[in-house]
């Protein structure tokens, strides 16, 4: 069976790896195509596709977008065909800003808990690339503040932990709509994160619907295999396309690998036949 991945980062947001490594690796990982899927940049994308048309790759150009929510954490995933005309980069900008203003505030609640942690070593591991959380992390750990990036985001950066800061965000119908505009196809990424009961994601999932949602991430490294069940049925029940991917990114996300995620993760090319389908 082909395999694919259509949740990827590089280090043009949070990932560790450039874009054509992760085209590189997608090669000896066996995927037949992958998605590249940066936070709020799509930067990487035609480098990625460069990569893999030398090499054999399908690269899908993608997107993952932080949208405003009040309860968990909301992301929506945006794929694009590349014969598009897409200005989706130039509306990106608005929340690369945010994260921008965000990171020296970040910096100053680190400072103020007691850590020696200076703005210059956060650059210095983030490379070129944009600034996030995983890179503060990545710096504790190095720093010995914690023993893992996951106890970064536990104790540190969180949402509503004591170094979080909040950034602008599209709303979620904001986000959707720019991904329509620009031909893509916008997909609910990782929906356990939104943290709402069944009930009410079911009633939230129809609002976004309604706003022109067309898909849902089903296969995920974290989704149990009830939560499989139930996105299944909500994808039945509102014509939503179903997608998959690991949420790799490389070594900034432990435990988690590409196309398999924690070792069990597989998500067939039948996907993206879907998703191709329903490319404007």
């Amino acid at each position: 069976m082909d395999l694919i991945d259509l949740h990827v980062h590089t280090n043009i947001s949070d990932g560790s790896f450039s874009p054509e490594e992760v085209v590189r690796y997608a090669i000896k990982k066996g995927l037949k195509a992958i998605a590249i899927t940066d936070h709020d940049s799509m930067e990487g994308n035609e480098r990625a596709k460069k990569e893999g048309d030398l090499i054999g790759l399908e690269v899908i150009s993608g997107v993952e977008i932080s949208a405003e929510f009040s309860y968990g954490t909301l992301h929506i995933l945006g794929y694009f065909p590349w014969d598009s005309n897409n200005n989706m980069k130039e509306r990106l900008i608005v929340l690369q800003k945010a994260r921008e203003e965000r990171n020296p505030l970040i910096v100053k609640k680190l400072q103020a808990l007691g850590i020696q942690i200076e703005f210059d070593e956060v650059k210095k591991i983030a490379g070129y690339g944009q600034i996030g959380r995983p890179h503060f992390a990545k710096l504790l750990v190095e720093k010995g503040i914690v023993k893992d990036m996951d106890e970064a985001f536990d104790r540190f950066l969180k949402k509503g932990g004591p170094a979080y800061v909040d950034k602008f965000r599209f709303s979620p119908k904001q986000s959707i709509n720019e991904i329509k505009k620009n031909k893509g196809i916008p997909v609910l990424a990782h929906p356990f994160t939104i943290d709402l009961d069944n009930d009410k994601l079911i009633k939230k999932i129809e609002e976004f619907v309604n706003y022109g949602l067309e898909g849902i991430e089903v296969f995920y490294p974290e989704h149990t295999l009830e939560q499989k069940m139930f996105y299944i049925k909500i994808a039945k029940r509102f014509n939503l396309l179903i997608t998959g991917g690991s949420d790799f990114h490389g070594e900034n996300k432990e435990g988690i690998d590409l196309g398999i995620g924690k070792g069990d993760l597989r998500v067939p090319y039948v996907i993206l036949e879907n998703l191709k389908k329903r490319f404007r």
